[in-house]
């Protein structure tokens, strides 16, 4: 087998392992194979046999315990059995003591470049408020996400933290617990006509902020990378901001520049190896057909390295011929990795104050409806001035 067939390898691994579940060749609490058993029987990546694995905790069909294993979950027990996040665990208490206050976090995936400062912030915040979380990953599916609160509201949480799956389309669930009033806060982006609190990143001033950035290099021929908008609000109002930025410095905004159609970093599609090399042949071509483009905005951390690949493999240099700006970047202070010029979120603090104003909202107080904090420009090593002999 291999990772190269029409159909995504993670997705046959979770169909013969949950059909060995059912059959009861694994019966209840026996181990099962492990990451790299699997990705060794498959020969395929441990990133493609996690997500397997990762799938069949989802519905509940094995329960991983962090350094023993994964094991066949019992459908008698509920699944405030085991949640794991990287190395820290949430376990949602007995609800019998009603003393204890639970939120359930919902998010779609989280990383390094972005993500685990949410739920950083979100747990030091319930510590110091006493409180516990319990969390779940949609991946990017609105149906997961659908799921996984009702699942969350049966299981008797106080209060729900919604990062909202990428899409236009918003579950029901949501618009159910607005109308009764249910102590609900978003996270990351707001729902258009959806009156629920939210806190997000000011996406469109520091769009704006890194696209002047850029006008401040010389660059005017920038393309904007991007995955579809489809309505999220996150997209969207980048988009506005490198709009705005342009009208301010009566530069024509060229949107035959741009590439919106990439679809391997969304959640649902992520570390298909197919989709990232379709998604890195487009951008090639792209630039082939524009060879007038000295700066690539990337929209996020995943895309910006989908460019440099891309250019790389075009023979060019970054900055010399091209840059590239986005929004998040994984630290590089413990050695490794590249420091893209980017936009740095402030993650800890949109999740201390989602759990903030969840509580706030149980204890009936008011929350503002929209909170924007501010973005911080971190100059790395994939920006300088513009090419002009490129133009």
């Amino acid at each position: 087998m291999n990772e190269t067939s029409s159909r995504p390898m993670y997705e046959k691994i979770f169909d013969e392992v949950k059909q060995q579940i059912v059959t009861q060749v694994y019966k209840v609490g026996e181990r099962i194979p492990s990451e790299k058993e699997l990705a060794d029987a498959y020969n395929v990546s441990r990133i493609t046999s996690k997500k397997a694995l990762e799938m069949l905790a989802g519905e509940q069909l094995i329960v991983r315990k962090p350094g023993r294993g994964s094991f066949v979950a019992d459908p008698a027990v509920d699944f405030n059995e085991a949640e794991e996040l990287n190395s820290v665990q949430y376990k949602t208490p007995a609800r019998a003591n009603k003393d204890i206050t639970t939120i359930g976090v919902v998010i779609t995936d989280f990383g390094n470049s972005y993500g685990t400062g949410l739920i950083y912030g979100m747990e030091k915040a319930s510590r110091d408020h006493d409180c516990f979380l319990v969390l779940r990953r949609s991946l990017g599916i609105p149906a997961n996400e659908e799921v996984a609160i009702q699942k969350m509201l049966d299981h008797g949480v106080d209060g729900l933290i919604v990062f909202p799956a990428q899409g236009e389309y918003f579950n029901a669930e949501i618009l159910k617990l607005v109308i009764q009033r249910f102590p609900l806060v978003l996270v990351d982006r707001y729902l258009k006509g959806v009156a629920a609190a939210s806190i997000s990143t000011d996406n469109a001033a520091a769009a704006a902020k890194a696209t002047e950035y850029l006008f401040g290099l010389g660059h005017t021929h920038i393309s904007f990378l991007s995955p579809p908008p489809d309505d999220t609000t996150a997209v969207e109002d980048r988009i506005e901001g490198f709009i705005q930025a342009h009208a301010q410095r009566g530069v024509i905004v060229d949107k035959g520049l741009w590439v919106n159609d990439l679809m391997s970093t969304l959640p649902d599609s992520f570390n298909d190896p197919n989709n990232v090399e379709r998604d890195i042949e487009r951008l090639i071509d792209h630039l082939k057909q524009n060879p007038a483009i000295t700066a690539l905005f990337a929209i996020e951390y995943n895309i910006a390295l989908l460019a440099k690949t891309a250019v790389e493999r075009l023979g060019l240099q970054i900055p010399q011929d091209i840059s590239i700006v986005c929004f998040d970047s994984p630290p590089t202070h413990l050695g490794g990795g590249y420091s893209f010029t980017h936009m740095r979120q402030n993650e800890e603090e949109m999740g201390g104050i989602a759990v903030e104003n969840v509580l706030s909202i149980m204890n009936g107080q008011s929350v503002p409806n929209k909170i924007k904090l501010e973005a911080t420009l971190v100059i790395g090593e994939s920006t300088g001035p513009a090419n002009i002999s490129r133009l």
